[in-house]
């Protein structure tokens, strides 16, 4: 029994494997493809930095490593977000194997049941599940300021700098920094604006940077005035505020949040003081949304295998055919469930609905195989 899971298993992963690749190429050719002239010059400005006078061979070379250093983190990410696909794909290519070499009927012919082969798949999925969620926990935070380069900052490894546009935080308070230096946690040239209940503005606060100390940014030569009793400008030494650092990349850099691991989503939500209730309902409905994700890409396995575990042989394209549309939806409905508000539902259940809906849907096509 043992030599069945582990023939089955294996040749399960060599497919995921397979479309992993095959997605992957396909995925990076498109963009190089599109962007290739933003890397070329990418690679001309590194050179230029070098004083050198390079040749087409220099540069084509320099030219590839900068592709490569630009999507080597986004396919870690791009496991993540396609695994689920994958693994339903690969099971169907993996069955669809056994079905056209008639070994299902071997193994029914042995006295095994065809939940046997399906729990060697199922099993493998769950690894792959396991490193999905290793990847996400501490591969991309570690890697997050990586992913949200653009082509033209290929071969950086900082956020670098860049302005603050008009941020308002949880008092209502508007922000606006001429510079800030994602990688040091600091701004230049702040300017914070306090408003009224009206949102008139009452108080200017003005300093030349600040750095963020762990609970509040430190100003240096800070000094507020207020705007509707003019009178001598007053010192200010700290400003307290849920735009703390990694706020601010979140909201400059799209995607940020989405490369935090649990554990820094959970130390910024244990800081209420610091956050509005919009702030807090997006964390949590990323910190949960994973897991509801997860659960969801195995249950649409599960309901996506009744078409492709057969007793008999039969068309596979036309199981397919049947499958994919059942398949798409399961999937996407876990993602869109996990990352959309439903209104009525705390995030910490409305994440879940796709998990709820899928789990007798799952239930039912799995006790409907024949064997």
């Amino acid at each position: 029994m043992k030599l069945l899971d582990r023939y089955i298993a294996r040749q399960y992963l060599i497919n995921v494997i397979a479309l992993l690749l095959i997605f992957a190429s396909f995925v990076v050719t498109i963009d190089v493809s599109l962007n290739f002239d933003r890397f070329v010059s990418a690679a001309d400005r590194y050179l230029k930095e070098e004083s050198a006078n390079p040749g087409f061979v220099r540069r084509a070379v320099v030219t590839a490593l900068l592709i490569a250093d630009l999507w080597w983190p986004r396919l870690l990410q791009l496991f993540n977000y396609t695994l689920g696909m994958v693994m339903v794909g690969a099971m169907g290519f993996t069955f669809a194997q056994l079905v056209r070499g008639r070994e299902l009927v071997g193994v029914l012919a042995g006295g095994i049941a065809l939940h046997r082969a399906a729990g060697a798949v199922f099993v493998a999925s769950l690894a792959l599940t396991g490193v999905q969620i290793a990847n996400q926990e501490l591969v991309i935070p570690r890697i997050a300021a990586m992913l949200v380069r653009d082509h033209g900052d290929a071969g950086k490894r900082a956020l670098g700098e860049t302005s603050v546009p008009m941020y308002k935080d949880s008092q209502g308070r508007l922000w606006f920094a001429r510079a800030f230096k994602a990688d040091e946690g600091e701004l230049a040239g702040l300017m914070v604006w306090e408003r009224d209940a009206q949102g008139l503005a009452t108080t200017r606060i003005a300093a030349d940077s600040a750095r963020w100390n762990g609970k509040a940014w430190d100003l240096e030569n800070g000094s507020a005035v207020r705007l509707d009793e003019p009178e001598a400008p007053s010192a200010v030494k700290r400003i307290e505020t849920n735009l703390d650092p990694t706020a601010i990349k979140m909201r400059r850099y799209a995607g940020f949040a989405q490369s935090l691991s649990w554990m820094q989503v959970s130390q910024m939500l244990r800081r209420p003081e610091l956050l509005d209730e919009r702030g807090v309902a997006e964390l949590e409905r990323i910190r949960w949304g994973r897991l509801s994700i997860l659960t969801a890409n195995l249950l649409a396995l599960a309901v996506a295998m009744p078409f492709f575990l057969r007793r008999e042989p039969c068309n596979m394209i036309v199981q397919s055919l049947k499958c994919a549309p059942i398949a798409i939806t399961a999937l996407m409905g876990g993602v869109l469930g996990a990352s959309a508000a439903i209104p009525g539902l705390p995030p910490q259940v409305g994440v879940f609905v796709p998990v709820m809906v899928l789990l007798p849907v799952a239930i039912g096509m799995a006790t409907s195989v024949r064997t």
